[in-house]
């Protein structure tokens, strides 16, 4: 259910300054585009800075037609209450008529092309409804609903485009240009025309356009815009640059990696455009509420119009079709199908500013949900980073011990392998070959033309490799050392709880989590340590990847609602398997960000809270604006059936009950977040 992806088939949308196609339905681009993005070959695209400022002209400009046919009826009205000799009969008929051209021939343009397939949405009931008030003569209120509905679009676009720009950070920080490193020198040349294994030069103080890796010998780098964190980030020559960061120190050089395309922050990107297309279970309902709805009070309007006639002695048929008429305007579904996208769409625009990306406004609402949490351990509640403590070798030669663990540990991004060759730190040439991984395990591998096993206890039982049992007494993170099948030694490294990890298990508390779970391949002594430290329910360590998938659907076999939280490509099918997968470290493991719902960009994971927080915010301002509309609809429609509503009662029930409620989606990006 989570993974559905709800798009419908999409046309334009009639008020074009976001290019913005909508998903509701086929009838037509109507105000439900809060959620949707740009559509380009049929695929969602987020516009480039530039784009974005065109649209923002294009949308500026679209307001001057809006602005003359205000003016136009305003004064129509002034005129019409003083009686003015001169503003009659064709006068009068064609002065409405600009201020109605002016802001309606698109409505009416796009209810002429929907009847191929349903005349039954808001353009169709809008156009039947303000012809039908110039039918009968009320020519100012046939300009004011057709023009409060044009204004209610601007409110919208305005909407949009402010929550876009708190994503748009993210696409400025993918420059258009590089330096290319050629024969002839440096060529600047575009990002997208860049080769995987060319060299480009990027100057201090210059935003990274593409991944690549470090020619140069050191250099630092803000990564603030991918990760959160203001602290500068060293890297050493062969380590990765990610595009997005911003070179501080020197003029490096880099071998890309990566095409612009499939760069880190382009998949974060990816991330964002695809966000809109998964609607939320909210969303599908009033969209099929509305498709009932609608034609219900189509015919009721009907009904209305002509039943009378057999019931009332003096039938007036202006009088019932103006009636009807006001049905049919109450009985848009604008308010709904405007603000509910706009809200989820708020919601995901204040999760991306606050460094986290959610995939889809479906997976707003299931946060709200999750009543258990799980978390891995190394990365997400502690800081990955590790130290050797000590080396114990049985070797003669125990400076080549270490090195020669180094040397197999060299081909592993494991934080625990990076900790040791780090330790290591030597210049000491070894001819390492054969190496393979096994998954929970470790290394097997030669070095020097003797076989080696690094890993586990589990590995060095697997290859019925005796060794000392009590080095499993020991809390600290073990790696255990085998060489030509004989025990060798073991070393130990250290890991830290992350600062702000107290924090999220408190704010996670709050919010009405009621069972944090912590599964890790770690020792479970030192599972049991952190699990302590933190005051977590459960803990549960030395796990393989698939006993960490039983522990999962055992807790959802219990009818608990699972997040969980993981950064490995180990953490991919527990993942996967969660209600809602999230991936901590927008730079962590590209299975683990490609299965997850929600991306934490940050290494924070007091993000957690503030994921299921925007998501409790987003609903809650849904609801409110769901209650509104049907509220104050039912009131009017029940006044205009009696004869005590008129159309302007009508234009407030419909498009300023959408004023409302946009304001008040609008209000989730202006909320504070923890």
């Amino acid at each position: 259910m989570k993974n559905e992806d709800s798009k419908e088939n999409g046309i334009e949308k009639n008020f074009k300054p976001l290019e913005i196609t909508s998903p509701r339905t086929a009838e037509a681009p109507g105000p439900n585009v809060g959620a949707e993005c740009c559509a380009v070959d049929g695929k969602t695209k987020i516009k480039g800075a530039e784009e974005h400022e065109d649209a923002e002209e294009e949308a500026k400009a679209s307001y001057i037609p809006t602005a003359i046919s205000l003016a136009l009826l305003l004064g129509g009205i002034v005129l019409d209450y003083l009686d003015t000799p001169w503003f009659t009969g064709y006068v009068r008929l064609i002065s409405y008529g600009i201020a109605y051209v002016l802001v309606g021939w698109r409505v009416v343009w796009h209810a002429i092309k929907s009847l191929r397939s349903s005349f039954f949405n808001e353009f169709f009931l809008m156009s039947i409804a303000t012809l039908g008030a110039f039918y009968i003569g009320e020519y100012a209120e046939g300009v004011a609903v057709m023009l409060f509905y044009v204004i209610g679009e601007h409110f919208q676009e305005a909407a949009v485009l402010r929550s876009r720009r708190s994503i748009k950070a993210l696409i400025d920080n993918r420059p258009d240009e590089v330096g290319l490193v050629t024969a002839n020198g440096v060529v600047t040349v575009k990002a997208k025309e860049v080769q995987v294994g060319d060299v480009v030069q990027v100057k201090a103080g210059e935003k990274v356009a593409l991944d690549g890796e470090l020619l140069s010998e050191r250099s630092s780098f803000n990564t603030a815009a991918l990760t959160g964190e203001s602290k500068p980030d060293t890297k050493m020559k062969g380590e990765t640059v990610l595009a997005g960061m911003i070179n501080l120190d020197r003029v490096i050089e880099l071998r890309v990696i990566s095409a612009y395309e499939n760069s880190a922050l382009s998949k974060i990107l990816q991330l964002v455009e695809e966000a809109g297309s998964r609607k939320a279970k909210t969303q599908q309902l009033i969209t099929r509420l509305a498709k009932v709805y609608t034609p219900v009070v189509f015919f009721l309007a009907l009904g209305l119009t002509f039943v009378p006639y057999f019931f009332v002695e003096a039938y007036d048929f202006n009088q019932w079709l103006y009636r009807a008429l006001i049905f049919l305007v109450i009985s848009c579904p604008c308010a709904l199908v405007i603000s509910i996208p706009l809200g989820y769409f708020g919601g995901i625009g204040a999760a991306s500013r606050n460094g986290i990306l959610f995939k889809g406004a479906n997976f707003l609402d299931l946060m709200t949900q999750v009543d258990t949490v799980v978390m891995d351990k190394t990365g997400t509640l502690t800081e990955g980073v590790f130290k050797v403590q000590r080396v114990e070798a049985l070797l003669e030669d125990k400076a080549w011990f270490l090195s020669a663990v180094a040397a197999i540990e060299n081909v592993s991004t494991h934080p625990i392998a990076k900790a040791i060759v780090a330790e290591a730190a030597s210049s000491r040439r070894h001819t390492v070959s054969k190496v393979e991984e096994i998954s929970g395990h470790g290394l097997k591998g030669e070095v020097d033309g003797r076989q080696l096993l690094v890993g586990n206890g589990r590995l060095l039982e697997k290859y019925n490799v005796l060794y000392d049992q009590s080095v499993n007494e020991i809390v600290e993170t073990i790696v255990l050392v085998a060489v030509e099948g004989t025990y060798a030694g073991y070393i130990t490294i250290a890991d830290k709880t992350k600062e702000d990890a107290p924090l999220a298990v408190t704010r996670m508390r709050e919010l009405g989590v009621k069972k944090l779970v912590m599964l890790s391949g770690d020792k479970d002594s030192i599972v049991q340590k952190v699990a302590r430290e933190l005051q977590l329910d459960e803990a549960h360590g030395s796990l393989l990847p698939q006993d960490k998938v039983s522990h999962v659907e055992k807790l959802k076999a219990e009818g608990r609602m699972v997040a969980f939280v993981g950064d490995g490509i180990n953490d991919a099918p527990v993942i996967t398997l969660a209600d809602v997968g999230m991936a901590m470290g927008g730079l962590g493991s590209d299975a683990a960000i490609e299965t997850a719902d929600v991306v934490i960009q940050t290494d924070h994971p007091s993000k957690i809270a503030t994921a299921i927080d925007i998501g409790k915010k987003t609903k809650q301002v849904v609801w409110q604006n769901i209650t509104l509309a049907f509220a104050v609809k039912a009131i009017v429609l029940i006044l205009g059936a009696g004869g005590l509503a008129t159309l302007w009662e009508a234009v407030f029930a419909d498009v300023g009950v959408a004023f409302l409620a946009i304001l008040n989606a609008v209000r989730i990006q202006r909320m504070k977040f923890k």
